[in-house]
């Protein structure tokens, strides 16, 4: 489950949205050093709104980068694990930024907005340390700025997304396919409309300027298809995609290749931590991550042992009860032995323990996503 205890002890920003998050009576929480709401109705409740029809998400709190430049020239090109010059225009990429050691900096989306121009989408809780990556890696002068201040996210994601953005906006939204977007004027902005999301579904990732996040916010909850849902709701409709959550299942001390990520490297190009990872292929990794599925409606929860044949054989990263399997789920890491499908595995903390199985990802096979 989400973990919305961390950093609780410093000071914590707030995203433009907390005053409409207070006046429809949602929990908040810390989260990645952000006051922000978990729950509004309930996580369930959430969450199948989401999966039927369509949920709104404040996302201000994720960063967001700006490049302008010869991309090659600047050394960008050789930053992440995939080719940000091999982008084409309107179209983004999901990949890595990686330590030497081939650790995972953080996981984001580089978006094409021009042939010498792009954005870069990070997480909250690793804005400052991506920048500062980033910026080690290009020439002095090269025109790389954060603009996540400036900037608000909202995301409205659910199988009728689509035409509640039409009805608002108009008919240019039917023509974005997965993983494009488009340049538009939002509320007299302008904005990006971005195919993507994090739930599974059919869905938009809206970008605007941060003082516009509030009219865009009401004005999409005035249609009575869309419901507010936290980032409780969000983590269970992550997780049943199998989608890896930065800080849980992948951080600094976990490659891609461990993490089965692999298909987000680009080995062909240059990056930082490519002969790291190359090692690694050469030697083999020691533990890799799995899903599993469990044989009950309890929960599995981070940090639980995993055990194989009565030996402990790795720990829990993330875990839920899945509304829509009925069951619990969860992502975690155990020896390579342990970890072909239809392994047998027991979750255990303390005097609680629960029988599961390795499982394909994703969870969940249902959903509208390519709609």
């Amino acid at each position: 489950m989400l973990d919305v205890t961390e950093n609780a002890m410093e000071e914590l920003k707030s995203t433009p949205l907390l005053r409409e998050h207070e006046k429809l009576k949602a929990l908040i929480a810390p989260f990645g050093g952000w006051n922000m709401p978990i729950q509004y109705e309930g996580i369930i409740a959430e969450h199948r709104w989401c999966r039927e029809k369509a949920a709104l998400f404040d996302i201000c709190h994720m960063g967001e980068f700006r490049f302008r430049g010869d991309i090659t020239a600047s050394g960008l090109e050789n930053v992440f694990t995939f080719s940000v010059k091999g982008i084409p225009v309107g179209r983004s990429r999901y990949g890595f930024l990686l330590n030497e050691q081939g650790g995972v900096i953080d996981d984001l989306i580089v978006f094409r907005l021009a042939e010498d121009e792009v954005m870069i989408v990070v997480n909250a809780a690793t804005i400052d340390k991506d920048f500062a990556a980033i910026r080690s890696r290009l020439k002095p002068d090269a025109n790389f700025l954060d603009i996540s201040a400036a900037t608000g996210k909202l995301d409205l994601q659910g199988p009728l997304s689509r035409d509640v953005l039409i009805k608002a906006f108009g008919g240019e939204i039917q023509t974005i396919p997965y993983f494009k977007f488009i340049r538009m004027n939002i509320l007299g902005a302008d904005a990006i409309v971005s195919r993507t999301g994090y739930t599974g579904e059919l869905g938009y990732e809206i970008f605007l300027p941060a003082e516009k996040a509030v009219e865009l916010w009401t004005l999409l909850l005035k249609d009575e298809r869309v419901k507010p849902a936290g980032l409780g709701a969000r983590d269970v409709l992550r997780l049943e995609m199998g989608y890896s959550l930065y800080g849980s299942d992948i951080d600094e001390e976990t490659d891609p290749l461990e993490a089965g990520l692999s298909a987000f490297v680009n080995f062909d190009k240059e990056f930082t931590g490519k002969q790291a990872l190359l090692q690694r292929q050469r030697d083999g990794v020691q533990r890799v991550k799995v899903a599993f599925q469990v044989n009950s409606r309890r929960s599995p929860r981070h940090h639980y042992e995993i055990v194989h044949d009565g030996t402990v054989t790795g720990s829990v990263t993330s875990g839920v009860f899945s509304p829509m399997l009925g069951c619990g789920i969860g992502l975690g890491f155990v020896k390579p032995e342990a970890a072909a499908v239809g392994t047998p595995l027991t979750i255990r903390h303390g005097n609680v323990s629960m029988e599961a199985a390795v499982v394909e990802l994703p969870f969940y096979k249902g959903g509208s996503l390519r709609k």
